[in-house]
């Protein structure tokens, strides 16, 4: 394992663009156009500072998380991706949003094993608290769900995956930070292949 001066926590600035658009490219290499755009991350740099977090190792990215606040009345039940993005414009960000909805959070390959992804939720629990919300939610993925997908449901995979019978990375990291699965949600993310358009609504 690589040795490590220094670990920070600082805001997602406009100018750390390039960084984060390699970043996606890297985490996720199974999904087609992975980034987010600049205008899309310039709305949420300037509408919720404090939601948009990078942590840095010895001055280099490597890894982000963002996050938007909502109304749970609108959607603590079943949604899409899509649909709590505002169609990925985060226009269903409001600033007396009840709820810290967890919209991205992603390690560089090369930084995994680190548990950044621990301190980048831990800062969300933190913000959570400071901002006197009523919790957590976001839609998380269930990659390799496709292995199985001809003989099991999502829900007895996912049933598999707390019984630590089946191995999942997100999800099993997810559980491991505390966070419940509730219920499942079809067609959450367009063109997910891996978790077949399903994820889990985690809290």
């Amino acid at each position: 394992m690589r040795e490590i001066d220094n670990i920070t926590l600082q805001f997602l600035k406009l100018e750390d663009y390039g960084d984060l658009k390699q970043a996606m490219i890297e985490a996720y290499p199974n999904i087609p156009e992975p980034f987010w755009k600049e205008k899309q991350l310039k709305v949420l740099v300037e509408n919720f500072p404090e939601g948009q977090i990078v942590i840095m190792i010895d001055n280099e990215f490597a890894g982000c998380a963002l996050s938007i606040r909502v109304d749970s009345n609108r959607f603590d039940n079943k949604h899409t991706y899509k649909e709590v993005t505002g169609n990925y414009t985060f226009n269903t960000h409001t600033p007396e949003g009840d709820i810290l909805y967890g919209i991205d959070i992603f390690i560089r390959p090369k930084f995994r094993g680190l548990r950044l992804g621990r301190r980048l939720y831990d800062y969300r629990k933190e913000l959570c608290e400071r901002l006197n919300l009523k919790g957590i939610l976001f839609g998380g993925r269930i990659p390799n769900y496709h292995k199985y997908s001809a003989e099991i449901t999502p829900k007895e995979y996912i049933d598999r995956v707390r019984r630590k019978e089946i191995h999942d990375p997100v999800l099993d990291f997810q559980m491991s930070n505390d966070f419940h699965p509730t219920r499942i949600l079809r067609g959450y993310l367009e063109g997910d292949k891996e978790s077949k358009e399903y994820a889990v609504l985690l809290e």
